[in-house]
């Protein structure tokens, strides 16, 4: 008889998990490197698998190991502090021999305005505040914008999508309509800051792509968030 194992981790955990794996479990793993000098690098590593988030864990570690259970595409976000954020899509179909292997590289975040981001990344504004269920910015968000301006102007190609994000406690309909609100207004800042507004698209997801699905105010403070994702550069 076949026996499948659910891992689920409910708490940040200091190393990665072990688990029991059957012959038909697929492991996901890899390390997590700092892109300029390819360094290990501990950062926060949330998994949940796709599209209802049913199996999910966090690990605090510069590696990870997880199974994908039932052949259940997860998605992946590695954080660290100072660093863009990393997002990715993992599919069982794409396994060698039971395993798949990745390496994930994080990038400085906007603090290095010269620096040369790859289409693809995503940043995560994490000094962007808005009043409460509103999408008025906080005067104390300017200066994180202006660096986002900053970078915009130092690289003249650039085009990026500000990705609107709410936790997901209260009305969906409205969740989707605060996020849209809240990245137009950084769209806005951005233009009324001489940034051309073909190279700012936007897009709202509301409370359907939670970082954590943890019910807690820290979890519910990390959901909501405006990322900035590098369609050129």
């Amino acid at each position: 008889m076949k026996v499948k194992w659910i891992v689920v981790l409910l708490s940040c955990l200091s190393a990665t998990p072990t688990f029991a794996q059957d012959e038909n479990t697929v492991v996901a793993s890899g390390r997590v490197l700092n892109a300029d000098t390819k360094e290990p690098l501990v950062a926060r590593i949330t998994y949940q698998s796709l599209p209802y988030g049913n199996r999910m864990g966090v690990i605090n570690n510069s590696s990870f190991s997880f199974p994908l259970f039932d052949g259940e595409r997860y998605s992946i976000t590695v954080e660290a502090t100072g660093y863009a954020s990393a997002k990715y899509m993992i599919d069982p179909a794409e396994a060698s021999e039971g395993k798949i292997v990745k390496d994930i590289e994080l990038h400085h975040t906007t603090g290095n305005v010269s620096k040369k981001h790859s289409a693809g990344t995503v940043m995560r504004l994490d000094n962007l505040i808005f009043e409460v269920a509103k999408s008025k910015i906080d005067p104390s968000s300017y200066q994180e914008l202006d660096l986002l301006v900053a970078m915009m102007n130092e690289h003249k190609s650039m085009v990026i999508q500000l990705e609107g994000h709410t936790d997901f406690v209260g009305d969906p309909a409205k969740n989707l309509k605060l996020s849209q609100q809240r990245v137009d207004e950084v769209k806005e800042y951005l233009v009324k800051k001489g940034i051309k507004k073909e190279r700012v698209k936007t897009k709202a997801f509301g409370g359907t792509m939670p970082l954590s699905h943890e019910n807690t105010p820290e979890a519910r403070r990390l959901n909501r968030r405006v990322e900035v994702r590098i369609l050129q550069n």
